[in-house]
């Protein structure tokens, strides 16, 4: 089942996706292109992955990590399918990171990885967008990078686990105005669902709604003001977001801070 959360009629609303159209509770059908979607699942917490694919660590001229490198996606990041990244002003190098995202079925505590996908409710599309002007040691984990607002785009649907037969093994794209830009596939995850759940949960609850971020492939790219970002997960749907200019009156950032020695990565 592919669920929404959406805005129509001036009433917010919960549907699902059959024959292209979404049909709310009441029975109403609604033409996707004609709602305001919101997020598919407000998260207490949001759990991203850096380095989970190697050729994205090779991009980076990274090594594959021991374990799972995680950090904090910022609430305050997350937007909506069609909604407006804001790109920050002074920004040197900003892209796009498509990643398949897990969103956690019920509260998991030091689950083992053979039963780790109980615990799965089902998928979403994730864009880790990244301001990499800021990925340096001096900034570690990349909260400087990754945590501004608008940078966590996710959607459109929340795809109940069933419905996918293997998360591993699904096609995960990124185009920039039409043009193809990031290619891979799940089956190149580094660690897979169960081992970072098993992971994650084994210091911290994992609650009903979080959303793990699994990681991107290679294929990164600036991106810049006016341009549309189109990102499809296998099975997901596409989640699709345009990028627009910060406030005239915001204070610019300063640019990369990073000094000889450190390491500038993921």
């Amino acid at each position: 089942m592919k669920k929404a959360r959406f805005i129509a009629g001036g009433r917010s609303l919960n549907g699902q996706l059959s024959n292209g159209k979404l049909i709310d509770a009441a029975g109403v059908a609604h033409t996707p292109d004609d709602v305001q979607f919101l997020l598919p699942v407000e998260p207490p917490k949001v759990i991203a992955l850096a380095l989970n694919y190697n050729d994205h660590a090779g991009e980076l001229g990274l090594s594959q990590p021991k374990e799972p490198a995680l950090f904090w996606k910022p609430n305050t990041t997350l937007l909506p399918h069609r909604g407006s990244v804001i790109y920050p002003r002074g920004a040197e190098f900003m892209h796009y990171e498509v990643e398949l995202g897990v969103i956690i079925g019920r509260d998991a505590r030091r689950v083992k990885a053979h039963d780790a996908m109980d615990y799965v409710g089902g998928y979403t599309i994730g864009n880790d967008l990244v301001v990499r002007d800021y990925v340096t040691n001096t900034f570690r984990p990349p909260m400087r990078g990754k945590g501004w607002d608008t940078f966590g785009p996710l959607g459109p649907y929340y795809v109940t686990a069933d419905e996918i037969a293997d998360p591993h093994d699904l096609k995960l794209t990124a185009h920039v105005n039409g043009e193809l830009r990031q290619e891979g596939s799940t089956r190149d995850m580094i660690f897979s669902i169960p081992e970072l759940i098993e992971h994650i949960s084994r210091f911290m609850t994992l609650q009903k709604d979080d959303v793990i971020l699994t990681g991107t492939p290679k294929g990164i790219s600036h991106v810049r003001p006016g341009d549309v970002m189109t990102l499809e997960v296998e099975g997901l749907g596409t989640l699709i977001n345009d990028i627009v200019e910060e406030d005239e009156d915001a204070e610019p950032i300063q640019g990369k801070e990073s000094k000889e020695g450190e390491w500038d990565g993921r």
